[in-house]
């Protein structure tokens, strides 16, 4: 699954989800980025590790290529992540 060399397919088999961050702190822009785009665009087989796409991206806000990644589970895809799990508790069924 997903190990040392991620490459774009591996991160999405792995409902993963990658946010970009703009380091300018005048900027600090975010967003999460599409990686089934970036895989058609790339290849499945791309290499995804933050040193080889650091280099491909920049903020879409102020063009700075001083940006950032963090790799975490997509809650859209993983279960039970991002869901209120009380709700059932509190009057609901």
């Amino acid at each position: 699954m997903i190990g040392k060399n991620w490459t774009l397919q591996s991160l999405i088999d792995g409902k993963m989800a990658v946010t970009a961050f703009c380091h300018k702190a005048a900027c600090n822009h975010s967003k999460t980025l599409n990686l089934d785009a970036l895989r058609d665009r790339f290849g499945p087989d791309a290499p995804a590790m933050q040193w080889d796409l650091r280099p491909k991206l920049k903020c879409e806000v102020c063009q700075s290529k001083g940006v950032g990644l963090i790799y975490s589970p997509d809650s859209t895809k993983v279960s039970g992540m991002g869901q209120n799990l009380y709700a059932k508790t509190k009057g609901g069924r």
